[in-house]
């Protein structure tokens, strides 16, 4: 019986924290907005005269084999640009949650698919060759002061990850009190 009462205060207590639930999908969001951002100006900056998807059309075409490679390059664009700042907003976020989770399955299956889990490399002769290299030749110390010297393995890791957090908001949506969708909703909502 006494534990129960334990168990039961401590549950209690966890409770107590629900008020700070809308910080779960905050930081979701704040996260993977710049992932998103980042991977659509590395597509296409509009504001760069220099920058073009055409690059990017042409890998989907002749690397990966996509139909339609112009479309799916606008789409995976506009999904990535567009959902980065929905993201950043919590704005209509359950719905750019959709097309943004689109390709990522997408990226998955087609890019890293092939490469497994992991999207750095473990061990491997070329990143011991590497190694070797930047240990004879350069100044290997200075180089991997701040971390490791680490070589993509480009695996499903990252992709999937990314799609496991975008299902998340797709199902609780953007939160309380730091989205535009909360503050509509309170203001229009019938449900």
């Amino acid at each position: 019986m006494f534990v129960c009462k334990i168990a039961n205060r401590l549950q209690c207590w966890l409770n107590c924290t629900r008020m700070a639930d809308f910080l779960a999908p905050l930081a979701l969001r704040l996260y993977l907005a710049p992932v998103f951002w980042m991977a659509a100006n590395n597509k296409w900056n509009p504001f760069d005269p220099n920058s073009s998807l055409k690059n990017i059309a042409e890998w989907f075409e002749h690397g990966l084999g996509l139909p339609f490679p112009e479309l799916m390059a606008y789409l995976a664009w506009g999904a990535e640009y567009f959902g980065a700042i929905a993201l950043l907003l919590g704005l209509a976020l359950r719905w750019f949650a959709i097309p943004l989770m689109v390709t990522m399955l997408v990226a998955i299956f087609t890019v890293h698919w092939e490469n497994g889990w992991l999207a750095i490399a473990e061990s491997t002769p070329q990143l011991e060759a590497a190694r070797e290299i930047l240990e004879e030749h350069g100044n290997y110390e200075w180089l991997t002061q701040p971390g490791s010297f680490a070589i993509l393995n480009n695996g499903i890791e990252f992709a999937t990850t990314y799609f496991i957090m975008l299902l998340a908001l797709f199902f609780i949506g953007a939160g309380k009190y730091v989205s535009a969708d909360y503050w509509i909703a309170k203001k229009f909502s019938n449900c």
